[in-house]
């Protein structure tokens, strides 16, 4: 009976394995460090852009991601996307600093089994984390209370601004523009045309209902700024 207790107290409980995606090195330590220190999660690598996240993924064989939207180059959600092409079950944490109404459901539309803001309390993510591995969605439920009131009623929607009109990647562009990045630098950055990216920020002027240029720059710069003030 004592040999049967023993054989008991040494089989190893499997740890869900978990992919960090940021692209700020304080951010994937903090979470490690959250990660590590539960006896059914840990963090099995770690990537700072969509490429890298896309090599790591391929030999870390993870069980859940953590992605944030803001990465260098190709955003969080188009690494989703490109995620949900080879790997059409695994779970996808999306981490964000911004404003929920926004991405939430843009994130869920492209794949995403949770969105979670920065802002929230730390045990939120182990929260999150195990609801999703569970199978779940987790979503704020301010979030999801909205999003249930819009499909039963179809009203409430999400969108409280007219950002929320801008389709994937004219957000994308709108956010590298705020970041002062220049047509030629997004168009690098993104792997498109300098033409493309002047035809999303027409788009973008058009939907805004921005005159120029100029304008559009001072509204992506002021909607960085309160993205982040937020």
């Amino acid at each position: 009976m004592n040999s049967s207790h023993k054989v008991q107290d040494h089989v190893a409980v499997r740890k869900s394995r978990i992919l960090v995606v940021d692209d700020h090195p304080i951010v994937r330590q903090g979470l490690a460090l959250l990660i590590n220190q539960e006896t059914d999660l840990v963090v099995c690598g770690e990537a700072e852009e969509a490429s890298g996240a896309m090599h790591v993924l391929a030999s870390a064989k993870p069980d859940v991601l953590i992605v944030d939207i803001s990465l260098n180059g190709p955003d969080g959600l188009d690494l989703l996307k490109n995620i949900r092409n080879l790997y059409p079950t695994l779970p996808v944490l999306i981490l964000s600093m911004h404003d929920e109404s926004i991405y939430a459901e843009r994130a869920l539309r492209a794949g995403a089994n949770g969105y979670i803001m920065k802002q929230e309390a730390t045990e939120k993510v182990l929260v999150a984390l195990r609801r999703i591995l569970g199978g779940e969605i987790y979503v704020s439920d301010r979030v999801a209370n909205r999003m249930l009131k819009h499909y039963i009623t179809g009203s409430g929607t999400l969108r409280h601004s007219s950002i929320a009109d801008l389709s994937d990647r004219e957000l994308e562009v709108f956010r590298l523009i705020g970041e002062g990045h220049g047509t030629r630098q997004i168009a690098e950055e993104l792997h498109i045309s300098v033409k493309t990216v002047e035809s999303y920020q027409a788009h973008i002027k058009e939907k805004l209902s921005l005159r120029s240029a100029r304008e559009l720059m001072q509204h992506a710069i002021q909607w960085n700024m309160d993205e982040k003030t937020a």
